[in-house]
């Protein structure tokens, strides 16, 4: 998602086992915290936090600059944006298939991938 490495601290909402874009961002000297409900590992230079976005801990998300989440499944867009929102950040999101955003967006479309933007 190359329209992340236009933000300095970001956080992923729900990494699961994909941390290869946690990673690339971490690689080019962006702060990334990567949250999920259960532990999990993360490359070196990624922070983990184990978080739930339906019950946010204020402190992860306090001073990022974007939040996003990949293969988020439509039950927790609302809950990503209103995280994002609290904290003044920019939202951006991809959805699983043939999913459809359950929130207003702008798509923006990169190589095999359409990001939705929530929040600027």
């Amino acid at each position: 998602m190359n329209c992340l490495s236009d933000f300095e601290r970001l956080v992923e909402v729900g990494v699961g086992e994909r941390t290869d874009v946690a990673a690339a961002l971490a690689e080019t000297g962006r702060s990334v915290t990567a949250t999920d409900v259960h532990p999990r590992e993360v490359p070196v230079g990624v922070e983990f936090a184990r978080d739930d976005v339906l019950d946010p801990d204020p402190a992860v998300y306090r001073d990022a600059d974007a939040v996003y989440a990949l293969n988020l499944p439509p039950e927790l867009h609302r809950p990503a944006l209103d995280a994002a929102r609290r904290h003044d950040a920019a939202f951006l999101f991809t959805t699983l298939g043939g999913d459809q955003p359950a929130v207003p967006v702008e798509r923006e479309t990169v190589p095999g991938e359409t990001i939705f933007v929530a929040r600027r």
